[in-house]
C-alpha cells in the first residue's frame, strides 16, 4: 500500500532504507558545550528506532562566536566529535542514517546572548525581534567562514555521520542571507547578481569537497521561492538548483517562505496547505537529477506515498509528525495507520515552547523530548482510579494510568468527550484540534478505561464506588464578570455557546467582547462582510482592553488570523474597558474617554475563562488520594492540559 515510501533510495554514497526524513527541527535540548546532549541522543534515537530513514538533525553551529539560540549544537571543536559519535551509533543501530545540517546564524546572530555584533552579507536587519544590525563582511571573513563549514563537515565525518545539509533558505541566517536579494546589497564578487549572490555556496561546497572527498554527501536546504516582495523567486532558485548540482550537491531539501516576515509558510500551521512546498519541490525535480526532499506539512503517510507515487519528491520530511509520533514509520510499514498519533501542525509544544526558551514538547504527545523519564512503567498496586472529567486531561490521565495496570472509570457530565476542544476546533483552519479528541478518545478505549457518558461525579457515587484515587479534571466555563452592569441580558452570549450553534450566529451585527484567542477566532466565525450578494453578511466589531489583539496566539496562526479579520472588515477597537452592556451595544472607556456603541443584535462575551472545581473538597477524607488537574486548577492550554494528565498518569 506504500510501496514508494518504504522503497530504498540513494542520496550520493548513502543508502537510505525508505523515503521518510526527521529534517532539522530545533528542539531545544542543547548544553552549554555544544555537545551533542543525552536529551538529544534519547530523542532522536527513539526517532531512529521508529523506523526514519534518515535524521538531519537540528542546525549545528560552525563557529563559536556565532550562535542562534542558547544552547546551539556545535561543530566547531574537535572536542565536539565524541558526542556525535555516540549519536551516530545510536541511529546506526537501527539502520537510520545521519546528517548533520550545518549553519552559520550570521544576521540572526543574538548580539544579547554573545555580545558581538551580527556579520551578513550587508548591513540590512531581517526584522526579526531582536533586530541588531549586521555588520557587513570582509571578503577575508567570508573566506574564513567558508573554511569554518570546511572544518565542521570533517569533524562530522570523523564522528561517523553519513552526510552534511548547508542552511541555505529562508533567508535569515549567513548563507540564506547571501542568497537573498532582500538581504544581499553587496557589489563585490558575492553580490550584484545570482550568480555573485550563490558564490559563497559554491564555495562552500567546493571547500567541504577539498576537505571530505566528493564521496561524503553534501545536501543543501533552500527555499523555492522565498513567498515575500523582493524574494527569490521560484525561478531564480531552479536556476540555482542546476548550478548546485554540477557543483557537486547530491540532494536538495526544498522549503519556501522567509524568517519572520513569512514565518507560517517556515512552519506552516493547521488549516494551510497541505505539503505546501510540494510545487516548489516538483519545480526543482523538473530540473535536477539528485534526490529532492521535500519539507512543510507531510503530516500522514497516506499523503507522503501520493506525493512520491505522483513522481513530485523523492523523499519526504515529517519533522513535526515524527515529533508527534517517533513510531509512524514502524506503524505505516506494519499497515497499523490508525494508531498513528496524529500531528495538529499547532506549533505550540514544538515550535511554541522553543522559541520561548523551553524544551520542545507536543501537545498530542507529551513524551516528546522525556522518552526516558516518560517511560509507561506497570504500577506496584492496582488502584481503583475515578476520573472526572472527559478533557484533554481527563482522557490522558485515564489512558496512562489504565496502561499502567489501575482499573480506570472516566465521567463526562456531558454526552459527548472532548472539553473545551470540541469548541476551539470549530472557528476556520481550526478543524485539526478535533483531531486531539478523537485520538485520545479511542486510546482510552483500546487503553480498557470505562466510560461513562452524561454522568457527573456526585458525592454519592463517590460513595458507591469507593475509589483509591480520584482525578478532578473538570475543566473551566467562561468568565462572566457580574461587576458588569447589565451582563445578564438576554441579548448578551458567551463565545462558547456561539461556537455550539447558539442563534447569535445567524445575526447581521454583533459587538465580541474580548480579543484574545477566543474572541478573535470567533469573529472570524461570524464575520463576513456585505460584498458576498449569495450570503446573509455578518457585521463585527471586537473590543479589547489591551494595546492589540490575540496575543495569546503562537506567532505563525495568529499572522494569517489577523490577515483573515482585515479581509473580512472586522472592526477592531483595542485599549476598552467595558462599563456598561446596553440592550443593544455597550459603555466603554478608552484612553480616559467615555464611548458608547450600539446597534447590536448580540454582545458576545470572550472574556476569559475560570476553574470549574466544586468537586475536590467534598472528596476529602473520602478518597485517600485527589488530584486536581488542567483548567480546574488553573486555566491554560490544551498543552499544559495534557501535560498535567500524562505526569498524574505516571504519579498514581
Amino acid at each position: 500500500m506504500l510501496d514508494h515510501l518504504f522503497s530504498p533510495i540513494r542520496i550520493g554514497s548513502m543508502e537510505v532504507k525508505n523515503r521518510i526524513v526527521l529534517p532539522p527541527m530545533t528542539v531545544g535540548y542543547g548544553v552549554p558545550e555544544g555537545t551533542v546532549s543525552e536529551k538529544h541522543r534519547d530523542y532522536y534515537e527513539a526517532r531512529a528506532q521508529g523506523g526514519a530513514g534518515l535524521i538531519i538533525t537540528e542546525a549545528a553551529a560552525v563557529h563559536a562566536e556565532r550562535k542562534y539560540g542558547m544552547f546551539p549544537l556545535g561543530l566547531y571543536d574537535d572536542d565536539q566529535i565524541r558526542s556525535w559519535s555516540e549519536l551516530a551509533e545510536a541511529t546506526h543501530r537501527h539502520g537510520t542514517k545521519l546528517a548533520v545540517q550545518l549553519m552559520d546564524p550570521g544576521p540572526e546572530s543574538i548580539m544579547m546572548l554573545t555580545g558581538i555584533q551580527p556579520v551578513g552579507p550587508s548591513p540590512v536587519i531581517g526584522r526579526g525581534l531582536f533586530r541588531d544590525v549586521p555588520r557587513e563582511l570582509s571578503v577575508e571573513e567570508i573566506r574564513a567562514i567558508v573554511d569554518d563549514f570546511a572544518q565542521a563537515t570533517r569533524r562530522a565525518k570523523e564522528a561517523g555521520l553519513d552526510g552534511v545539509e548547508i542552511h541555505a533558505a529562508h533567508g535569515y541566517a549567513l548563507v540564506g542571507s547571501f542568497l537573498s536579494p532582500f538581504f544581499n546589497k553587496r557589489t563585490d564578487q558575492y553580490g550584484g547578481s545570482l550568480e555573485g549572490r550563490l558564490r559563497i555556496l559554491l564555495e562552500i561546497i567546493e571547500a567541504i569537497q577539498a576537505q571530505v572527498g566528493e564521496d561524503f554527501p553534501i545536501i543543501v536546504r533552500m527555499s523555492g521561492d522565498e513567498r515575500r516582495t523582493g524574494g527569490r523567486t521560484l525561478q531564480e532558485s531552479q536556476f540555482i538548483a542546476r548550478i548546485l548540482v554540477k557543483a557537486g550537491v547530491d540532494a536538495l531539501e526544498v522549503s519556501g517562505g522567509t524568517i519572520p516576515n513569512v514565518f507560517w509558510a517556515v512552519v506552516p500551521p493547521s488549516g494551510t496547505p497541505l505539503a505546501l512546498n510540494a510545487e516548489f519541490a516538483e519545480a526543482m525535480k523538473q530540473v535536477v537529477d539528485v534526490p529532492v526532499i521535500c519539507v512543510g506539512r507531510i503530516n500522514s503517510p497516506r499523503m507522503a506515498e501520493f506525493l512520491l507515487e505522483t513522481g513530485r519528491v523523492d523523499l519526504v520530511s515529517m519533522g513535526r509528525a515524527l515529533h508527534a509520533d517517533p513510531e509512524l514509520p514502524n506503524k505505516a510499514a506494519a499497515g497499523d495507520l490508525d494508531e498513528i498519533v496524529p500531528c495538529l501542525a499547532c506549533n505550540c509544544g514544538c515550535i511554541g515552547s522553543v522559541v520561548q526558551g523551553l524544551h520542545a514538547t507536543c501537545i498530542i504527545n507529551p513524551a516528546a523530548g522525556r522518552e526516558k523519564e516518560m517511560a509507561l512503567v506497570p504500577s506496584e498496586q492496582r488502584k481503583k482510579v475515578l476520573v472526572a472529567g472527559g478533557g484533554p486531561a481527563g482522557l490522558e490521565a485515564a489512558r496512562v494510568a489504565s496502561l499502567r495496570g489501575h482499573e480506570v472509570t472516566l465521567y463526562e457530565k456531558e454526552e459527548k468527550l472532548g472539553g473545551q476542544v470540541k469548541l476551539a476546533s470549530v472557528p476556520p483552519f481550526m478543524q485539526e484540534l478535533g483531531q486531539l479528541i478523537k485520538h485520545l478518545s479511542t486510546r482510552v478505549q483500546k487503553a480498557g478505561v470505562q466510560v461513562e457518558l452524561g454522568k457527573a461525579v456526585t458525592p454519592e457515587l463517590i460513595d458507591e464506588l469507593k475509589p483509591d484515587v480520584a482525578i478532578v479534571a473538570t475543566g473551566a466555563t467562561p468568565l462572566v464578570p457580574e461587576t458588569i452592569p447589565g451582563i445578564d441580558r438576554d441579548t448578551v452570549v458567551t463565545a462558547w455557546e456561539v461556537l455550539a450553534g447558539h442563534e447569535a450566529s445567524k445575526a447581521r451585527r454583533v459587538l465580541v467582547v474580548g480579543g484574545g484567542l477566543t474572541g478573535c477566532e470567533t469573529a472570524d466565525f461570524l464575520a463576513l462582510p456585505t460584498d458576498n450578494m449569495a450570503a446573509a453578511p455578518t457585521e463585527v466589531t471586537l473590543l479589547e482592553m489591551r494595546e492589540d489583539i490575540a496575543l495569546d496566539s503562537m506567532a505563525e496562526p495568529r499572522h494569517l488570523l489577523l490577515d483573515r479579520l482585515r479581509e473580512k472588515r472586522v472592526h477592531i477597537i483595542a485599549r476598552a474597558n467595558v462599563k456598561e452592556i446596553l440592550e443593544d451595544g455597550v459603555v466603554f472607556e478608552r484612553d480616559g474617554q467615555e464611548e458608547t456603541l450600539r446597534g447590536f443584535e448580540y454582545v458576545i462575551l470572550a472574556m476569559g475563562v475560570k476553574p470549574v472545581d466544586n468537586l475536590s473538597r467534598e472528596l476529602e477524607g473520602k478518597v485517600p488520594e485527589v488530584y486536581v488537574i488542567g483548567d480546574a486548577t488553573q486555566p491554560r492550554r490544551a498543552l499544559e492540559a495534557t501535560a498535567a494528565g500524562a505526569e498524574i498518569g505516571r504519579k498514581i
